[in-house]
């Protein structure tokens, strides 16, 4: 192999090496920052990482929303109809937020099972609802309805 083939061979082994690193790079930097949204049934069963940040959305229960008296951290409970979540959020919640309306947080499960968010958006009009708070509440009402119904005479 002459010495010019020789250096063109390594040139290109280095440059397909100095890609795939890139590539890895890259890939890794995307799994990293992925915020995937999780319903309230499912966080409950288990579903959600815990040693990350992920999204949470449903209603705010009513009677649930507990301000603190001294601080500005704020406890409710979330739900998709189906399943509560307890979420608690330090900080100056929406103008749009009230019980029974549908919202996104972004947070971290703590050790007690309770969202720790760190940001909490709510909707921006009466009639608009988050499409994935609208779906998890879709797919929790559409569970329930498939559960058959236990007979009049039955006892436990």
């Amino acid at each position: 192999m002459s010495p010019l083939r020789k250096k063109r061979m390594y040139l290109v082994m280095l440059l397909l090496t100095a890609v795939s690193v890139a590539t890895f790079l890259i890939i890794q930097a995307f799994n990293q920052n992925m915020m995937f949204f999780y319903s309230t049934t499912e966080v409950k069963s288990g579903a959600a990482p815990t040693d990350r940040d992920f999204r949470i959305g449903g209603l705010v229960v009513n009677g649930t929303v507990k301000r603190a008296d001294d601080s500005l951290l704020v406890s409710f409970d979330l739900t998709d109809s189906q399943t509560p979540v307890t979420v608690q959020y330090t900080g100056i919640l929406p103008d749009l937020f009230r019980e029974g309306q549908g919202i996104i947080a972004k947070g971290q499960l703590n050790g007690n099972g309770v969202f720790v968010a760190e940001e909490v958006l709510a909707k921006h009009d009466e009639n608009y609802m988050p499409p994935e708070v609208a779906d998890s509440i879709q797919k929790a009402q559409m569970a329930q309805t498939e559960m058959p119904a236990m007979p009049a005479n039955h006892k436990n």
